[in-house]
């Protein structure tokens, strides 16, 4: 089968479209052929030569400190059921399904092995598999808003809102009643405002710290620099959900204003399970969540959704598509 494989960290052109092994499943597992793939962040920063921040040394210990451990990246996908493991009873051959591997990773390929009760849940009928793939990137925002228990009538920010977490995390905030303000670049605004920001910040001429409001939770998808604003623009007793700490001093500090104030810094990694991804789904099928897609792109062209997610231009999504 197809895969795009990179054998050293580097830029986008150390991607390749190569020829590997098609996985075979076990007897707990389902084959999936997959029709599409995100393309996220998380994926450039682990090609990278650099991650962009202090834990570096932890992430390159967990997936390669020279060259990379796992050889095709991508966490994201849409498909249907090729074939599955005699003990499997949750799916059949046929049915269409999203899924997220989570540090497996694997999905910048045509087919992938993933066990039946990993995160794969049915595709909803209203989505196509390119707007489908996206939706494991929701995982992040459920686990976080859920965590700071947010209300009907409070005031909700958003730092980096345009992204795949932020314009999800942006109408999981509103289905919950929040009052939402999204940060991000002027060229995102627009489309904020269309899936339901109340509010917009463009952070390229203004400070959201410096307007004189205050949150009850604050959503950083950013992190580095922006500790003390959000901090700064925290109710007494807000909550300041940090999705992206720059380093284990970030979070050392966040546990000490957690200690000595009423505020309360949350930064964990989330889980990838089966049952969040059925809220998530339910919340599709109910138009409360509607995936954002910017551009779909062949799977040949990783180079350059690659090098258009580092951009920092990208609209939400940008999805691969696999042609068989």
């Amino acid at each position: 089968m197809k895969a795009i494989t990179y054998q050293e960290y580097g830029p986008p052109e150390v991607l390749k479209l190569s020829e590997v092994s098609k996985p075979i499943p076990k007897e707990n597992q389902v084959l999936i052929k997959i029709r599409a793939v995100a393309v996220n962040m998380g994926d450039c920063e682990l090609r990278s030569p650099k991650i962009p921040n202090s834990i570096w040394l932890i992430v390159r210990l967990f997936f390669g400190l020279f060259k990379p451990r796992k050889k095709v990246l991508g966490a994201y996908l849409a498909g249907e059921i090729e074939s599955v493991g005699s003990s499997v009873t949750s799916f059949k051959i046929g049915d269409p399904v999203f899924a997220c591997s989570g540090p497996r990773f694997g999905a910048y390929a045509e087919y992938i092995c993933l066990p039946e009760d990993d995160a794969i849940t049915p595709k909803p009928e209203n989505l196509t598999s390119e707007e489908a793939s996206v939706l494991g990137l929701g995982l992040d925002a459920l686990h976080f808003l859920r965590m700071a228990s947010v209300q009907k009538g409070q005031k909700v920010l958003i730092n980096g809102a345009g992204g795949g977490i932020g314009t999800i995390a942006v109408q999981l905030a509103k289905y919950y009643g929040a009052e939402v303000t999204g940060v991000d670049k002027s060229s995102k605004l627009e489309m904020l405002q269309s899936i339901g920001a109340d509010h917009v910040v463009d952070y390229t001429i203004e400070s959201f710290d410096e307007q004189g409001v205050t949150y009850d939770v604050i959503f950083d998808l950013v992190g580095k620099g922006t500790y003390s604003k959000c901090i700064h623009s925290l109710s007494e007793n807000g909550i300041y959900l940090l999705a992206n700490p720059s380093g284990i001093g970030q979070m050392f500090r966040g546990l000490w204003t957690t200690m000595t104030s009423r505020k309360k810094v949350i930064s964990r990694f989330a889980d990838a399970s089966k049952e969040d991804m059925l809220i998530i789904k339910e919340l599709v099928e109910t138009g409360a969540i509607k995936p954002v897609i910017d551009k779909t792109m062949p799977f040949e062209q990783v180079v350059e959704a690659h090098t258009y997610v580092e951009s920092g231009q990208k609209l939400g999504n940008v999805v691969l598509t696999v042609a068989y």
